[in-house]
């Protein structure tokens, strides 16, 4: 049976975000970094597949310009934002970019005047229909990417990759139209959060997995050996001490001053509010090697990408995840 256009591009859609996400997750792995370079050539495609569907449901050009609005407003992220003394030192590259943000900005007022007066609740519920809908949508993608930029200032979002990531699947995917969903949430249910939103509330989701797999991981390996294990084995694990540098980890066995003057190796359940610098953490790894301590307990430092990449099929197949909730529950 031949697809539909939008089933086209749905699919589409997911195979540039399971290249894109899942490269960027690797990288974040190895080397806890994603250069901006990666982010500039993925979102060739996210634009491109953007604009097929606004080509295939016929949208005017105040709805390509507020589309523009919304990439605008993510680039600052990767090129920074220009500033009048910029402008006015004659920069070609800043100059244009402000041009960008002003034609763009034209589109969305241009836009607000054709299609701001409905009803803010149809749009919300999903009965606005036609080119006002379209709009909105579109237009909705500004205040994800102004949510996902407030949370990373806020440090809710703690890495800037992560945030970049979640800004790029914003635009990659503006709405769920033409996604391959095949849970059927019936006529009442709307899928309301946005799916850069959902992914990343699928990926904490699977973040809760972890406990599980390090508790599993601690007693296949024998890691646990007393009482005093059990606080640690279900967030660290085991390593040895000579690894610790050499990986992503942060260091939670210290040594610690008894009442009798000795001194012991003592665990800590939370990783530090700061992470160390090589120095400090050389410097605690040797007082330990002088205790005579050959394994320590590590948490380790895990990227937010590695755990958005695997939900990335279970949220083009079943949608929003709040939806899946409240659909299972029965609301």
């Amino acid at each position: 049976m031949a697809l539909a256009s939008e089933q086209v591009l749905g699919w589409s859609r997911v195979c540039v975000l399971l290249l894109g996400m899942g490269w960027a997750a690797w990288m974040d792995h190895k080397t806890r970094r994603v250069k901006n370079e990666h982010w500039m050539v993925w979102v060739k495609p996210a634009i491109f597949l953007w604009c097929l569907e606004l080509i295939a449901r016929e949208a005017d050009w105040t709805i390509y310009l507020t589309a523009s609005a919304v990439v605008a407003y993510a680039s600052v992220a990767i090129i920074g934002r220009p500033t009048v003394s910029d402008i006015r030192s004659g920069n070609k590259l800043d100059i244009t970019v402000a041009l960008w943000y002003l034609v763009s900005l034209t589109g969305v007022v241009v836009g607000f005047t054709k299609y701001g007066d409905v009803n803010l609740l149809d749009v919300v519920l999903g009965d606005e229909v036609g080119m006002a809908a379209l709009y909105w949508s579109t237009l909705s993608g500004l205040l994800v990417i102004f949510a996902i930029d407030l949370g990373w200032r806020l440090r809710m979002i703690h890495g800037g990759a992560d945030a970049k990531a979640l800004m790029w699947v914003a635009i990659l995917i503006p709405n769920w139209s033409t996604m391959p969903v095949m849970m059927d949430y019936g006529d009442e249910l709307i899928l309301s959060l946005p799916p850069a939103i959902s992914l990343l509330m699928w990926g904490g989701v699977s973040f809760l997995l972890i406990p599980f797999i390090l508790m599993v991981k601690n007693l296949y390996q024998g890691n646990v050996r007393n009482l005093g294990d059990i606080r640690m084995f279900w967030h660290s694990t085991i390593m040895p001490i000579d690894e610790v540098a050499k990986r992503h980890v942060w260091l939670l066995t210290s040594l610690v001053e008894m009442p009798d003057g000795t001194i012991k190796p003592y665990h800590k359940t939370r990783a530090p509010r700061r992470t160390p610098s090589e120095d400090e953490l050389t410097k605690s790894i040797n007082e330990l090697k002088q205790h005579n301590v050959e394994y320590v307990w590590v948490s380790y430092k895990l990227p937010l990408l590695v755990f958005l990449f695997p939900v990335i099929i279970p949220m083009a197949l079943l949608g929003d995840i709040t939806a899946l909730i409240l659909h299972t529950v029965g609301i």
